[in-house]
């Protein structure tokens, strides 16, 4: 996760848009967010600035600021011992009884009956041929 903050040059909210919906369509994108009166867009994810900043050349001057990590709030959870029920072990034999009927039923929805074909030959049909 990086954040990345670029200097735009915003003079109207219709860059605004545009810009916004450049960048937010760009994969890895996390979280967008433009301050107008500094002309500054903060990008968060992983994303690659440089190629960032080219798409957004497109619709206005950009700069790139500062790269650096996201700053991630660690939120330490307090952890609970929680006792799993243990599993009732089964007969060896139940357990291939049950394997066996997976298998049977996977294997026999592959095993679909095959179309017949019905052909003919001159020899059968002397009258299927005629030449004009």
């Amino acid at each position: 996760m990086k954040k990345v903050v670029l200097k735009l040059e915003l003079y109207d909210d219709k860059i605004k848009k545009k810009a916004m919906k450049a960048v937010s369509g760009r994969s890895g994108v996390e979280s967008v967010s433009v301050d107008m009166k500094d002309q500054k867009m903060t990008l968060i994810g992983d994303i690659d600035p440089v190629r960032v900043v080219g798409k957004l050349r497109k619709l206005c001057h950009a700069e790139i600021l500062s790269v650096g990590p996201a700053k991630e709030e660690k939120k330490e959870e307090p952890k609970k011992e929680e006792k799993k029920p243990e599993e009732k072990k089964k007969d060896p034999k139940e357990e291939l009884a049950e394997l066996v009927k997976t298998y049977e039923a996977y294997y026999n929805q592959m095993r679909l009956p095959q179309p017949h074909y019905y052909y003919t030959t001159v020899e059968e049909n002397p009258n299927g041929c005629t030449i004009c």
